[in-house]
């Protein structure tokens, strides 16, 4: 049988699919990072699982313990508090020791938080940057900002509520106009998307505030200059090696975010 990886509600338990139920209900073991918060769930929809720990300070251990039984032809389940474990969350080890060991690992999609606080935001986000956690420290948040202010996608990463004024504050410092939006408590009872310049954000929440928290920062400044020379003789290196014209001023677009229609043209 395959590993499971099961995507489970980033708040109201209704938002998971039939599909992670019966996954569920029919695993020999389900691997979750607080037993006590996954037996909520369970309970919520009448399940009765076997549920063993599985968190960043037993991984390694859990992952020798239960590679036998994968092996072994076990039906085994893997899930994280909120969302889709492996992403910022326990999981990519146990993923990649099955696979290396020829044990298939099948995914269960479902809630992200992600993806939720991008459509909750507002910005166009065909192409974006994914962070994970925002860095501690003023010179870490300092350095992002700096490499971020003429990144010309959105941006998104997740803070704690408590460090949340910190980060906010140095944003607003660092780029006073750019976009960002507060995700908090998504598809709770208590929602709330706070959306404005960083420095009218960073006085909204001064203080720090409860839940869990997706900041999604607005596109900047589009890259000019030495990028834009540089997309250009990408587009005629390519023409120069029998790449059709088009093709190549698309190829080059979707890698630095410059219009294809412009590399076209100023290609010819």
């Amino acid at each position: 049988m395959p590993l499971a990886v099961c995507a489970t509600p980033i708040g109201n338990l209704e938002d998971v699919t039939l599909r992670v139920l019966r996954e569920l209900r029919e695993a020999d073991v389900v691997l979750c990072e607080d037993t006590r918060r996954t037996r909520i769930l369970l309970q919520r929809h009448g399940i009765s699982a076997a549920l063993v720990s599985y968190h960043e300070h037993n991984e390694a251990k859990r992952v020798a313990e239960l590679l036998p039984r994968l092996v072994a032809g076990e039906r085994v389940a893997l899930v994280t508090d909120a969302g889709l474990p492996g992403v910022s969350d326990p999981g990519v080890r146990l993923v990649d020791t099955a696979l290396d060991a020829g044990v298939p690992v099948t995914v269960l999609p479902g809630p992200t938080a992600v993806e939720t606080a991008l459509v909750a935001s507002g910005f166009e986000a065909n192409r974006y940057q994914f962070l994970g956690f925002l860095p501690r420290g003023e010179r870490a948040l300092a350095s992002l900002w700096a490499e971020l202010a003429r990144w010309p996608w959105v941006v998104v990463g997740y803070e704690s509520p408590r460090r949340l004024p910190v980060a906010l504050e140095s944003l607003a410092a660092a780029l006073p106009d750019r976009l960002v939006a507060v995700c908090r408590e998504l598809t709770k009872l208590h929602e709330e998307v706070v959306r404005g310049p960083a420095r009218d954000v960073a006085a909204r929440f001064a203080e720090p505030v409860k839940g869990e928290v997706t900041l999604v920062i607005g596109p900047g400044e589009a890259v000019e200059g030495r990028a834009d020379e540089d997309a250009r003789s990408a587009v005629a290196e390519l023409v120069q090696a029998g790449t059709p014209r088009r093709t190549a001023a698309d190829v080059v677009s979707q890698l630095t975010g410059i219009s294809k229609n412009r590399l076209y043209r100023e290609s010819l």
